[in-house]
């Protein structure tokens, strides 16, 4: 597979903005999987987009945002605000979920 350069603001050392906030990610596809599925984050794990690459792009993707993974306790709470969005917090469906 031919590798891929892109240039990033972090190459120069030049960040500001969005660039100065945490970056989180993820992964929710198998490790071995041909395309990564994951979700990606900025300053709050709760706010994040679902992305899907091919691992080399990913791996880039990763070097070139300076992400780190979300922990377990933020994925809990990511879970947990979803289900409460999907099901609400005292309605017969959400009872029937827990």
């Amino acid at each position: 597979m031919a590798e891929l350069k892109l240039d990033s603001p972090h190459a120069s050392g030049n960040r500001s903005g969005s660039d100065q906030m945490t970056k989180y990610i993820r992964v929710r596809s198998d490790e071995n999987a041909r395309f990564v599925e994951f979700d990606f984050a900025i300053g709050d794990p709760s706010l994040f987009v679902e992305l899907i690459m091919p691992q080399g792009a990913f791996k880039h993707f990763c070097a070139a945002n300076d992400v780190v993974f979300m922990t377990r306790e933020q994925q809990e709470n990511v879970d947990a605000e979803m289900e409460k969005w999907r099901y609400g917090e005292e309605t017969l469906m959400a009872n029937n979920h827990r």
